[in-house]
């Protein structure tokens, strides 16, 4: 059992070290890589028109292009916002897991460097609400006490799980969206930096998963592959927010019946989820309860 353990061990630091290594080659520093003086076109949308949760709907075709552009603006405010307070659990949780490493390994190297894409992304994420006029939106209290509880219960296969459910979506996503010619330019660029520099965190997520998931024991393993379902729930309430739908001055309630219920939204969030639900497929780490919820939440 030893000598199995320890080449896993040893293909695992193989593995940080090939990434390490890309990391050397290509990473940004989104504060210095970004043209954050550069104008905005008042006539371009700041996300893809079809990734807007109203596009396809009777609704949207009421909509002024201004307003329909305004909608976008939110929708992004809103999407990174959540992306920042990922973040945030991420590195709480990456940090309680490196207390416990080698801090020779390069492994735990590897997640270091991880943890300062991510404080970088952070800044870029507010420093791109801040620039294009919008308010950041702030976790109620209720939900800032579970942010802060969620580090402790990401450990082991559970952290590599969610962070592959908080990246992988928007990773898919971002890639059919930012050569998108109707795209403000510095979204585009925004968009680039973070598919490069996430692209090493998903395959790191990924061996983390896929070397641990045949060694899982079966209550475990059953746990891990159903309880991902929550995130068809949560990108389902993340991506009609009502909060984005008052501040274009829409009925909150209609807009977001109507989004929920458009079968174009649906394919956009299909298409998002699908390489994660394929990859989670071949682990076996996705369950008939996961897969309900992925379902009802529109992923499936």
């Amino acid at each position: 059992m030893t000598a199995p353990a320890k080449s896993q061990a040893t293909t695992r630091q193989a593995f940080a070290e090939r990434l390490l290594k890309g990391s050397v080659r290509k990473s940004y520093a989104p504060v210095v890589d970004i043209d954050w003086n550069a104008p905005l076109d008042p006539d371009k949308f700041f996300l893809p028109p079809k990734t807007v949760s109203l596009y396809g709907t009777p609704l949207w075709e009421t909509m002024t292009r201004e307003q329909q552009i305004e909608l976008s603006r939110q929708e992004l405010a809103n999407t990174l916002s959540a992306g920042i307070w990922f973040e945030n659990i991420l590195n709480q949780a990456l940090l309680r897991k490196i207390m416990h490493q080698d801090p020779t390994a390069r492994a735990t190297h590897y997640e270091l460097t991880e943890l300062g894409d991510e404080t970088r992304h952070m800044v870029m994420f507010g420093k791109a609400i801040d620039r294009i006029g919008a308010k950041p939106v702030r976790p109620r209290r209720y939900q800032r006490v579970v942010i802060n509880a969620l580090p402790f219960a990401f450990q082991g296969s559970m952290l590599w799980m969610a962070a592959l459910i908080g990246e992988e979506i928007f990773d898919s996503l971002q890639r059919q969206m930012m050569d998108d010619p109707e795209l403000q330019p510095m979204v585009q660029r925004l968009m680039r930096i973070h598919v490069t520099e996430e692209a090493r965190h998903i395959q790191f997520a990924r061996d983390g998963l896929r070397k641990r998931a045949p060694h899982l024991r079966r209550v475990p393993k059953f746990v891990l592959a159903n309880i991902n379902g929550v995130g068809g729930l949560f990108f389902r309430h993340l991506f009609t927010n009502r909060v984005q739908y008052a501040r274009v001055g829409l009925d909150a309630a209609e807009a977001r019946r109507i989004a929920r219920a458009s079968a174009h939204r649906r394919e956009v969030q299909v298409s998002g989820f699908a390489p994660l639900a394929a990859f989670l497929d071949e682990v076996g780490l996705l369950g008939p309860v996961a897969r309900r919820l992925w379902k009802r939440g529109g992923f499936l």
